[in-house]
């Protein structure tokens, strides 16, 4: 059975002045003066004890049961419920996203944008205890979101995110800086960046190289993606048809396999290749093993406040009184 604990126990000092004002109050009793003087009260000591003789202190005893139950009340009386146990990760995420023209190819379906969206939705939330942010960059870099637990609005800002935001190009370099910048006030004991993209850099006015010194320097893991088949797939051009619709052609895939890895592997991480969305799924469920470093345990509690049936108890006591003061005794209240 479950203990009642007191969230603010220092009111209940007030009741130690209940007996002291109930004493005080038949005390004083003794000094009221009479609205009538009679020479002798010698003939009124025959008269017949009634009820109302009898029990004529009891309005102030429920007042003073009344203000007792409002002190309980005051104190907040709660039952515990059953503890939770809270397992704090202490991982920051940043997901660093290609969102250049590339990304438009469709080996993925229905384009490798849309898919890697999915698949980044779907790690998010995976990822529950876990602050995450976003980025994005093609020519230049933009944050979408800051590291976050709020992982509904993450999720919106991630579906939100279209192609054609930001200039062409595929600033790799950026996305990557950027990224890290996220992380620069980080205190979590794991600091981790995920770097997907598609190209080859092209753009930005951070070079990759400068990129990987400042992170090696702040400590950070990069993870690199690159995402496409290997040989030909139906990538976009500049060319649109009658309809307004882009018009997309088979065309090689070239990835920098060779810059990523360099990455990774300065960078304390690893460098994987998806050639399609399942392959995209299972990279992303290696990630989330590999970031698992439980560093702290904590217990709370949940409270279930029990303050409502002392604050009824105490109005009907109050009724109770107000009914005995006018009705039943017929006294004008104190």
């Amino acid at each position: 059975m479950f203990k009642t604990e007191f969230a603010q126990p220092y009111f209940l000092l007030l009741l130690l002045l209940l007996p002291i004002w109930a004493y005080l109050w038949f005390r004083q009793r003794k000094t009221y003066f009479a609205n009538f003087r009679f020479s002798t009260t010698q003939g009124l000591s025959a008269a017949p004890r009634t009820f109302k003789t009898h029990f004529r202190w009891l309005p102030q005893l429920l007042r003073l049961l009344c203000l007792a139950c409002v002190i309980v009340a005051l104190a907040r009386p709660q039952l515990p419920m059953q503890a939770a146990d809270i397992t704090a990760e202490g991982i920051d995420i940043v997901l660093s996203l290609d969102e250049s023209g590339s990304m438009m190819a469709r080996d993925f379906k229905p384009d490798r944008f849309e898919a890697s969206k999915k698949v980044a939705a779907e790690f998010i939330a995976m990822r529950a205890d876990d602050r995450i942010g976003l980025v994005s960059f093609a020519g230049e870099s933009y944050t979408r979101c800051p590291l976050t637990t709020d992982h509904v609005v993450l999720t919106d800002l991630l579906a939100e995110t279209q192609m054609g935001m930001l200039a062409g190009g595929t600033a790799i370099g950026m996305g990557l800086a950027n990224a890290a910048r996220c992380l620069k006030n980080s205190k979590a004991k794991s600091r981790v960046i995920i770097l997907l993209t598609d190209g080859v850099n092209d753009g930005g006015y951070i070079q990759p190289s400068q990129a990987v010194e400042m992170v090696k320097k702040m400590g950070l893991c990069v993870y690199t993606i690159g995402v496409g088949t290997k040989g030909l797939a139906e990538v976009p051009t500049d060319a649109i048809d009658a309809r307004g619709e882009r018009i997309f052609t088979m065309g090689r895939t070239e990835i920098d396999e060779q810059l990523l890895k360099y990455i990774a592997e300065q960078c304390n991480g690893k460098y994987f290749r998806a050639i399609d969305e399942a392959a995209l799924k299972d990279i992303y469920a290696e990630i989330d093993k590999l970031e698992r470093s439980k560093i702290q345990s904590t217990s709370i509690k949940r409270y279930e406040e029990h303050f409502a049936p002392w604050l009824f108890s105490a109005l009907f006591l109050l009724f109770c009184e107000l009914v005995l003061q006018v009705w039943v005794f017929r006294s004008v209240l104190d």
